[in-house]
């Protein structure tokens, strides 16, 4: 339903010299789609949940439960085998989900399809669900934007807003001292740095100095103490 109410909307009918108008205006109208197409649902999300989990693997998982405790061996089997079957059918259709979205030549699509699903909506409210399904609908019209943002060289007001989320240190706060404040940036805005950040590392030279570990891949602080205590251990013991 939301891929056919995006795929049908004129986008030009948004387009405005004003970069601030014109990307607020987007994003409204897709907020906007949202609360009237879709309902909210509050769930219980676990850490240790995998990504391939769908509602027929839980029924499978309950139903399984269900023949444990019954005391039949027989149905407890046939439903541990259906269990197992529906386990390997969604992770193919996992996988594939995964494959189409690293093939797909257009990398601003690419970079909506990858979108983390579970992670909270910025102030904006539009959730990374509705950007990784309708992708393919908005690829044009925000490749658009972020076009314009970069030939400016001004990013829109909307990007740039945050919400401060208070999230307790331990399990008992008692004062403001034992919060951390998060910031939580509208999701769009992460899909836009993931872009520039992507061509700035392919302009990065081949002889960058080997002890740069911050702002690389695969580095880390941890290779940096690595690193200097390696040194010191070798100096000390000649």
């Amino acid at each position: 339903m939301l891929q056919d109410r995006f795929k049908n909307t004129d986008w030009n009918m948004f387009t405005h010299t004003d970069l601030d108008q014109y990307a607020s205006s987007v994003l409204d109208h897709i907020s906007t789609t949202i609360d009237s197409v879709t309902t909210q649902k509050q769930i219980t999300m676990y850490p240790n949940q995998k990504p391939w989990m769908n509602r027929d693997v839980r029924l499978l998982l309950k139903a399984r439960n269900t023949a444990f405790r019954s005391g039949d061996a027989q149905a407890y089997s046939t439903a541990r085998a259906e269990l197992k079957r529906g386990i390997k059918k969604a992770k193919h259709r996992y996988k594939g989900k995964v494959e189409k979205h690293f093939t797909n030549s257009n990398p601003r699509r690419a970079v909506l399809g990858r979108i983390v699903v579970h992670k909270a909506a910025g102030p904006d409210g539009i959730p990374g669900r509705v950007l990784r399904a309708c992708s393919g609908e908005l690829a044009e019209v925000l490749t658009d934007i972020f076009n314009l943002s970069l030939a400016h060289a001004v990013v829109p007001t909307c990007f740039k807003s945050t919400s401060i989320i208070p999230v307790p240190k331990n399990s008992k706060p008692s004062s403001l001292n034992d919060y951390r404040p998060v910031a939580l940036t509208p999701i769009i805005t992460k899909c836009f740095e993931r872009l520039v950040l992507a061509h700035l590392k392919s302009c990065l030279p081949p002889t960058l100095d080997p002890q740069q570990f911050a702002y690389r891949q695969n580095r880390s602080t941890e290779d940096a103490v690595s690193i200097a205590l390696h040194s010191v251990l070798s100096h000390l013991g000649q």
